[in-house]
């Protein structure tokens, strides 16, 4: 699967661009996506904006609605809320960044976890793509 990566901040995602790519090299998916990285002011403004809910998050899908393009839609990740996520769930950095991609991803794909079937398939579908890039959950 092809994806474009655009960075909002003034990090350097470079090590961020190449997880991503290895996360999405074996998903045979002909429709590309955009993961644009942002700041947590500007991810707070998207959620109060879309969702009507004032507080950063960490990862907004935004699914193509248009079926003839070559797109499946954006994602937008705060980088500063996947560190203080990965601190919180003691797990990397690494880890969180490609858990938000994957979940964002399968957001575009038309997975929701509104209930607990749906969220036991999201689940599902996003640990085995994280297990075969090597970004397994840590074992407490």
């Amino acid at each position: 699967m092809k994806i474009s990566l655009f960075n909002e901040t003034s990090e350097d995602v470079k090590e961020i661009e190449k997880l991503l790519k290895k996360i999405f090299k074996n998903i045979s998916e002909k429709k590309t996506m955009q993961i644009i990285l942002v700041t947590q002011e500007s991810i707070h403004e998207m959620n109060k904006t879309y969702r009507n809910i004032d507080k950063p998050t960490d990862v907004l899908s935004f699914p193509n609605d248009e079926p003839k393009e070559k797109s499946l839609g954006d994602i937008f990740i705060s980088i500063e809320q996947a560190r203080i996520q990965a601190k919180d769930y003691e797990h990397s950095f690494e880890r969180e960044i490609g858990f938000l991609a994957v979940h964002g991803f399968l957001h575009l794909l038309g997975y929701d976890h509104h209930t607990p079937e749906e969220e036991e398939i999201m689940i599902y579908e996003q640990e085995r793509i994280l297990k075969a890039a090597n970004l397994e959950r840590s074992k407490p």
